[in-house]
């Protein structure tokens, strides 16, 4: 069914429902921006929602437990969730609002351009009904007016009275109204034709065919309407399996939790390490008393069977501390942290020097690394000197080398820390006495306190002759440091003033203006043990070197 041949008289009609269906689709297109908004609005809530309950944490902050962990998955799966319902929103306004808009833009102006059409070929034809209509007046009036002549010329043919000139006149007024009337008569007759002709045409051919573009514009209209319904339920199903992910994703986390695992994270965060207390002996503090026979009692003799107070034993303020566990904990003051963490118990004590022992390796890493690549660029300067000169990387190269000896001395004072501690860990455990711990204490080192052991001989070592200033003497006889395999920390710099050839034993060779580590300063025998850039250490004379101490050296400048 056509409009044009069904409807062929309700042009008014048409107008009207064109009209309403150009609104029904923008109203649709207003629904479609209400709902991108929900979306838009439902995911920046979600948004601020995970970052009100994720905030921004340090490193040390990081959770460990599963419960945590699994509920920041969560949260990031709904972040990503939420980042799905900003994509709905973006989809819906451009596929689906964006281009409903476009349509009915178009709409209104094909359809505006049809029923001017319409319009045009309506006013034509009643243009031509018009014309027709006055020529048929006019025939009208044109009979009328001859029909008049035609009886006053018979009228005065038939009176006997009438002269010959009135008779000829009335007769040629005859003519003349006969031939108008004839003439109006033919003009009428071709408009009427031509209007009949354009008024067929009107109606079977230029009316179908306006109301068949309007059915068309119609349709389409219908058909795009159909096509955003299938693409604003295609947005969301596009989005689908990502959002199961989301949600499978959650249900994973759920599943990862695991309440053995976050008690054991408490036991580890949370262990000291120490020993439980022990019995405390009973002091009797009656045995002074004097006891009279008339008491009836068997008297105890003096220092028999009465249990003496042991001083070790004795129950001071600081033991009765160690009860808080089951009352309320004692209030200490704040202390400062120390550099070795001997402030802490024994179990995070190690914790936290492995730690540090870890980073300090990454950063030592980091610095090797460099100074490969720029022994690679010096190399490339050196045989291409074109690219740029070998010696203005030489700074750079000392700089990092120097950086990686403190790091080095940094990684070796806490390394030693971690054996003391894991060597106390480990004589707790086995119930050893306390003298092995110090037995194997490492020999020249200093304890986490910042004090050397209390065993003098290992404090000892033989002091070599004063060298000349001019020619050096050489000593008899070193220690055994040099076959430690730790290095010791730097605690400066020195420059050689004149060369010396290190031919004896445990003396090192170096060339004037020769620039070395010190890692042990002179304890008044004149000499001091340096180190040179390559590892290789020694003794040299002290007065052949001028000596620059780093500033905090003890603790500030440590090896890896």
């Amino acid at each position: 069914m056509t409009w044009g041949t069904e409807l062929w008289d309700q042009f008014e009609n048409l107008d009207k429902h064109t009209q309403w269906g150009i609104d029904f689709l923008e109203r649709y297109a207003k629904f479609v921006k209400e709902r991108l908004e929900i979306e838009q609005t439902y995911a920046k809530q979600l948004r601020n929602l995970v970052k009100k309950y994720c905030p921004k944490r340090s490193k040390d902050d990081e959770p460990r437990f599963s419960s945590c962990l699994s509920f920041y998955s969560i949260l990031n799966e709904l972040n990503d969730y939420a980042g799905q319902r900003e994509v709905v929103a973006e989809e819906m306004g451009h596929n689906v609002y964006g281009e409903l808009m476009r349509y009915s833009q178009d709409l209104k102006s094909e359809r505006k351009h049809h029923l001017q059409e319409g319009r045009k070929a309506q006013q034509y034809l009643d243009q031509c009904w018009k014309h027709m209509d006055n020529s048929k007046k006019k025939f009208e009036r044109e009979c009328k007016e001859a029909e008049k002549s035609q009886i006053s010329y018979d009228r005065l043919d038939n009176d006997i009275n009438a002269t010959k000139s009135e008779v000829e006149k009335a007769k040629s007024q005859l003519y003349l109204r006969t031939h108008s009337a004839d003439e109006s008569k033919n003009e009428y007759a071709a408009q009427l034709q031509n209007f009949n002709g354009e008024q067929w045409k009107h109606f079977n051919v230029a009316i179908p065919q306006i109301f068949k573009n309007l059915q068309d514009m119609d349709e389409r209209r219908t058909v795009k309407l159909g096509e955003t319904y299938r693409s604003f339920a295609d947005v969301e199903r596009r989005v689908v399996p990502i959002i199961s992910k989301c949600l499978e994703g959650m249900v994973t986390a759920a599943k990862a939790v695991d309440q053995r695992k976050d008690s054991a994270i408490v036991v580890e965060s949370f262990k000291s390490g120490f020993e439980p207390p022990g019995d405390f002996p009973f002091e009797d503090y009656s045995q002074n008393l004097s006891r009279t026979g008339s008491d009836n009692t068997i008297s105890t003799p003096k220092n028999e069977g009465v249990v003496k107070p042991d001083p070790k034993h004795s129950i001071s303020k600081a033991a009765k501390n160690k009860l808080w566990l089951f009352g309320k904990k004692p209030k200490s003051p704040l202390a400062p942290s120390l550099e070795d963490f001997s402030h802490l118990p024994p179990e995070q004590r190690r914790k936290r020097l492995q730690a540090r022992i870890d980073e300090l390796s990454k950063e030592l890493q980091k610095e090797v690394d460099q100074r490969d690549a720029l022994n690679k660029m010096k190399d490339v300067y050196e045989k291409n000197p074109q690219m740029g000169d070998p010696q203005s990387l030489q700074p750079k190269i000392s700089e990092t080398m120097c950086n990686m000896e403190k790091l080095r001395s940094e990684i070796h004072k806490n390394e030693s820390w971690l054996s003391e501690v894991e060597g106390k860990v480990s004589t707790r455990g086995d119930r050893r006495p306390s003298a092995d711990v110090n037995h194997h204490t490492p020999h020249g080192r200093e304890s986490p306190e910042g004090s050397y052991t209390d065993d003098p001989s290992q404090e000892h070592r033989s002091p070599p002759h004063q060298p000349d200033p001019r020619q050096a003497h050489q000593p008899d006889e070193f220690d055994d440091e040099f076959d430690d395999d730790d290095p010791l920390p730097v605690l400066g710099h020195c420059k050689a003033l004149y060369s010396f050839d290190g031919q004896n034993e445990g003396t090192l060779l170096m060339k004037e203006d020769d620039v070395l580590f010190i890692i042990e300063e002179d304890k008044g025998d004149g000499w001091t043990r340096a180190r040179k850039q390559s590892g290789e250490e020694g003794y040299v004379p002290t007065s052949y070197v001028e000596i620059t101490m780093e500033k905090n050296s003890k603790g500030a400048v440590t090896y890896i």
